[in-house]
Parts: structure tokens; C-alpha cells; sequence
């Protein structure tokens, strides 16, 4: 039994897409979901992507992408993360976590994380997103 992380490719838009749509499905937000395969291609294997993605695969099948629970997946995602970010001389690593997801909340706090509550997230999206794009 082994797991690799490696690089996305093109060819895992689908699988991707299949990750960030059961992820949606446990925050109890598929209602949210719009990525579609053409998008994920586009956004993370196009000319300038702004997007990356590591892919975790135990014995050779994909089984997680940077957020991912058991066989301490999750854990060596953000240890392969922290070391891009260290080689690269990012400053930090930062994510999102519902709040009432505890069991998360729980793992991030043991490998170091700090709940950042007094930042407030803040979307535009539809309508108002194509008004203030106007």
C-alpha cells in the first residue's frame, strides 16, 4: 500500500471535478457547484494558470486532491503543500474550513493551523458580480 502525490494533469479535469462535487456534497453545498470539466482544463492546465492541484493517489487510483480525510492523506497533502510553499518562498498557506465542520477544524489545529475568525469571507457573484464588472 503506497500514496503518491503528484502534479494534476489534463487528463484528471473529470476526476477533479468529481473531488470538488463530493467535497460540495459533505459542506451540504452541491447547490453551489458550477465547475464543469471544460472549466477545470481551462482554469488549471490553460496557457497562464492561476489554479494548481495535487492529486493523491493510494496504490495508484486518485483518492484525494489537497483536501482529503483518512490514511493520513490529508495530512501529507499539507505537508507536500507547505513544502512547494517553502521551495517557492511563499509566505503562507491558507485555506477555507466550514465552521461547523469539527472534525476538520480538529486536524487543521493539530498540524498547526490558526483559525483566522476575525477575517470575514466576501463573495460577488451573478447579478451583482456582472454589475460591479460593468
Amino acid at each position: 500500500m503506497t500514496l503518491t502525490i503528484r502534479a494534476a494533469k489534463a487528463a484528471d479535469a473529470a476526476q477533479i471535478v468529481a473531488f470538488i462535487r463530493a467535497l460540495a456534497a459533505y459542506e451540504k453545498l452541491e447547490h453551489e457547484v458550477k465547475a464543469r470539466e471544460a472549466d477545470i482544463t481551462r482554469d488549471l492546465f490553460g496557457a497562464d494558470p492561476k489554479v494548481f492541484c495535487e492529486i493523491a493517489e493510494w496504490d495508484g487510483r486518485p483518492v484525494g486532491f489537497a483536501l482529503w480525510f483518512g490514511k493520513g492523506i490529508g495530512k501529507a497533502l499539507l505537508v507536500h503543500l507547505a513544502r512547494r510553499c517553502v521551495a517557492e518562498g511563499l509566505g503562507r498557506l491558507e485555506w477555507w474550513v466550514l465552521d461547523w465542520n469539527e472534525p476538520s477544524i480538529a486536524f487543521y489545529k493539530a498540524q498547526g493551523g490558526a483559525m483566522q475568525d476575525e477575517w470575514t469571507k466576501v463573495r460577488v457573484d451573478g447579478e451583482d458580480l456582472l454589475r460591479l464588472g460593468a
